[in-house]
C-alpha cells in the first residue's frame, strides 16, 4: 500500500467521521387517485375540436396519519381536479411551463378544499406520475 492511498483512506475516514447523517422524514405518505383523472379539453377553439387528458395524480402528506382522512374527501378533491383540466387551455395542456401551473392551480385548490373541510393543511403537495394528451 502506497502512502498516497493510506492518506486518502485517512482522509475519507476522517470526512465520514465530521459528517452527520440526515435523518429522514418517515411520516410523509402518498395517495393516489384510482382511476386516473380524464377529461376533455377544448383543442381548437374556432372549430370546437376536442382533445383529452388523462393523468395520474398523487398528493403528499406531511403525515400518514392524514391518509384516511384524503381518502374521505377525495370525490370533493377528484372533482376539483377535473374541474381545473376541463377548462384548461390546448396551451397549458401541452406546454412543460403550462403543466406546472396545472399542477400548482391543484395543490392551491386541493390545499384550499382541505382547509374549508378540514381546518388543516394537510397536503404538502401534488404530484403528476402520469400525463397523456391528445
Amino acid at each position: 500500500m502506497t502512502i498516497r492511498h493510506a492518506l486518502t483512506g485517512l482522509f475519507l475516514l476522517l470526512a465520514m467521521a465530521v459528517v452527520q447523517p440526515v435523518q429522514a422524514q418517515d411520516n410523509y405518505a402518498y395517495y393516489g387517485f384510482e382511476p386516473d383523472i380524464t377529461t376533455n379539453y377544448i383543442r381548437d377553439a374556432e372549430q370546437f375540436r376536442m382533445g383529452y387528458i388523462r393523468v395520474a395524480i398523487e398528493v403528499m402528506l406531511d403525515d400518514n396519519k392524514y391518509i384516511d382522512v384524503i381518502e374521505h374527501h377525495s370525490p370533493v378533491l377528484r372533482d376539483a381536479f377535473l374541474q381545473i383540466f376541463s377548462t384548461a387551455t390546448e396551451r397549458q395542456i401541452k406546454s412543460l411551463t403550462g403543466r406546472d401551473e396545472l399542477r400548482l392551480d391543484c395543490l392551491e385548490r386541493a390545499r384550499e378544499i382541505m382547509r374549508r373541510e378540514t381546518g388543516q393543511d394537510l397536503i404538502r403537495d401534488v404530484i403528476f406520475t402520469k400525463y397523456i394528451y391528445h
